[in-house]
């Protein structure tokens, strides 16, 4: 049995798919592809789906944790 295509030959297959050479052309990307990138090390860009809910919802929990940190911080520093 012979296969239709050689692996080997596509040096797109194992790289990161922020190398990948359809991917990196300066677009935009939405809220879900950038969270898959950064919990999947650039390796997939799908990894969270199609839906931006879930993307949302990371954003906006990073964007809770920053103000609560900064608020307590700011509040707790001046109690002394």
């Amino acid at each position: 049995m012979k296969p239709d295509f050689n692996i080997f030959n596509n040096k797109n297959l194992f790289a990161p798919v922020v190398f990948h050479a359809d991917f990196n052309k300066f677009g935009q990307i939405d809220v879900n592809q950038a969270w898959s990138l950064f919990f999947t090390a650039g390796k997939e860009d799908k990894a969270l789906g199609f839906e931006t809910e879930l993307g949302k919802f990371f954003s906006n929990t990073l964007a809770a944790v920053v103000v609560t940190g900064s608020v307590g911080a700011i509040v707790f520093s001046h109690v002394a």
